[in-house]
């Protein structure tokens, strides 16, 4: 029996949990050897985890508001970082990064430097400074530092643009998972997805949510590297395969080369289902200019520092020291994952090309590659395709074709794992993808109800009205994003580099400048929200309409377009108007101070 605070005691409840999981694998393992079936296992994988995430969900409900949108502001460091790690380390992160790098070769490793990078930003621009300031969202810091309900209104605006960009994805990414897992069609699999999102927020808020996301991260962490370490040994790269990268990619190369590649027609292009992908082209010839990889690691760094969800973890910490520390943490706890997807994609492509592993699958016939288990599952599940364009029989580099989001998700099946394995990164990438999801639709509605409703329609609401109309949006945007993710309009990782550019489009300087420059005003801000999310939106549709781009902004980055222009309206219209009150550039100077009481004190 556990006793005293449960703050205190977080280190033997965590401890105690991570031990009960492993448990649960052993337990799944000894089922798998006496028979129980793949389908079985994945079924047990994601409803035990859930489960438990909806358990912990249901015991942190809360009727305070502090609690609910702050998590009362008591969150220790490290777990804050596990929690943040886990917000951060989203379905784009865990399932579909190591796809993007599978494909598209070393210039995607740019969204690590960058995902990576931007948490330099956070420590150094915003994080402690927000925190200090003690609102709730980053609307609020918005409205109160400019002033006025039009710029705390179009910082909701941008808000829920990003993030419900960003939500889509995730629910994709829940979806997948769940129709492979439950073996049910990605349309209905998404609602699924949602349902176990929502068990975890719609009670506690933003408590329920950081502490479901510090049992997902344990998940994850533990779903992402056993593969990596188990697969690297198997195949004779070393137990700690890191240090061995550089040879393997060396390896990936000689074969891509020995093989040839051959452009497919668009003929048979027809043939592959929408949304996979083949090997066209050689692993070091995609994305090899320097401004290529800049832009794109720049645009994620920025974006980094712009996304509310990940803004709001640092309000929860005790204090403005007690942030800094926690995105010391939120890095280490990333580094973990992000430092072995480059490992896990070459690893993956190593496992189906290279002939002289039994898991080679080029040069066999086509029919031997149709008969196999796992080509079988996830062909069903339309995220893998062969075809014998030029008639030999034989499976040529260009002939197989892939989903980005199954290269994590099928690996382990492929390297021949047991498929407890399987069902393990099955779990990892929901908690992944629900983690993410949880706290971009807590910013949503956190945001609209704190900031739109509380502060602009209804002042006088009390906390009862507040957290009810708190969770009425929870299940409204969950089941938007649902039915937009049903859509399939754009991939997971996609959708996730557009959700980074929406992001710094439009709040990227207005909160940089909302703390290193007193001379910022609420028509500087305003301007500077609207006209970089308006741009930055017009030159993504632009590009995707067939538009050329400019100074080599593509669809990708075009945050650093919109972000420009903010800039520049913000800077410009600031000097034109009216300065700030000396108050407002009092309580500015007031906010980088580390230490002192917040800003708003008892305001809410």
């Amino acid at each position: 029996m556990i006793k005293g605070n449960f703050i205190d005691n977080l280190p033997k409840v965590y401890g105690i949990y991570t031990g009960g999981f492993l448990a649960f694998i052993i337990i799944m393992s000894i089922a798998e050897q006496m028979g129980m079936t793949a389908k079985t296992i994945g079924i047990c994988f994601v409803a035990f985890t859930v489960a438990i995430y909806a358990i912990i969900g249901y015991l942190s409900r809360t009727a305070q508001a502090d609690a609910y949108y702050v998590a009362g502001r008591q969150v220790p460091t490290v777990f804050n970082g596990m929690a943040t790690a886990a917000d951060w380390m989203s379905g784009a992160s865990f399932v579909a990064m190591a796809g993007g790098i599978y494909f598209k070769g070393y210039g995607y490793m740019a969204l690590l430097v960058g995902w990576t990078g931007g948490y330099v930003l956070v420590a150094s621009l915003l994080a402690p400074y927000l925190r200090k300031f003690g609102c709730y969202t980053v609307p609020d810091f918005i409205g109160t530092r400019y002033g006025g309900n039009l710029s705390r209104f179009m910082a909701v605006v941008v808000l829920t643009v990003a993030s419900f960009t960003y939500v889509t994805a995730q629910i994709n990414a829940t979806g997948t998972i769940a129709s492979v897992a439950l073996d049910i069609p990605f349309q209905y699999a998404v609602y699924v997805g949602l349902i176990s999102i929502l068990l975890c927020s719609m009670l506690g808020g933003m408590r329920g949510v950081t502490w479901t996301q510090v049992a997902q991260y344990i998940v994850l962490i533990i779903a992402y590297l056993l593969p990596v370490f188990w697969i690297s040994n198997k195949m004779g790269a070393g137990f700690f395969p890191h240090f061995m990268l550089a040879d393997e990619v060396s390896r990936i190369a000689e074969l891509e080369a020995q093989f040839g590649f051959v452009k497919n027609s668009a003929e048979n292009l027809k043939e592959v289902p929408k949304g996979l992908a083949g090997i066209t082209k050689a692993h070091s010839a995609v994305n090899a200019t320097p401004w290529a990889f800049i832009s794109l690691a720049l645009a994620m760094m920025m974006g980094t520092a712009s996304l509310p969800h990940v803004m709001m973890r640092y309000f929860t910490t005790p204090s403005v020291k007690a942030a800094r520390k926690s995105v010391g943490w939120s890095l280490f706890f990333i580094f973990l994952l992000y430092s072995s997807a480059p490992m896990l994609a070459t690893l993956s492509k190593l496992s189906l090309i290279d002939p002289s592993l039994p898991t080679g699958i080029i040069g066999k016939s086509i029919a031997e590659v149709q008969s196999i288990d796992w080509y079988q599952n996830w062909n069903q599940a339309n995220l893998m395709f062969v075809s014998d364009f030029n008639g030999n029989g034989t499976l040529e580099l260009n002939e197989f074709f892939m989903g980005g989001k199954a290269v994590v998700l099928a690996t382990p099946e492929i390297a021949g794992l047991p498929y407890v394995i399987s069902g393990l990164v099955a779990a990892g990438g929901m908690a992944a993808a629900m983690s993410t999801a949880d706290g971009l639709i807590l910013a949503i509605a956190n945001a609209i109800s704190h900031d739109v409703y509380y502060k602009i329609i209804d002042p006088k609401a009390e906390t009862a009205k507040r957290l009810v109309v708190a969770r009425v949006l929870l299940v409204v945007i969950g089941f938007a994003g649902a039915t937009i993710a049903a859509l399939e309009i754009q991939g997971i990782l996609g959708s996730v580099i557009w959700a980074f550019d929406f992001a710094m489009s439009g709040l990227f300087f207005p909160l940089v400048l909302g703390v290193w420059w007193k001379r910022a005003n609420k028509e500087g801000a305003i301007a500077g929200m609207f006209l970089g999310l308006v741009s930055g939106a017009a030159y993504l549709v632009w590009v995707r309409t067939g538009g050329s781009g400019f100074l080599g902004i593509t669809q990708l980055t075009f945050g650093i377009f919109g972000s420009a222009v903010s800039l520049v309206a913000m800077v410009v219209v600031s000097l034109m108007t009216q300065a700030p009150n000396a108050a407002t550039q009092k309580m500015v100077d007031e906010v980088r101070v580390p230490s002192g009481k917040s800003i708003l004190g008892k305001q809410h």
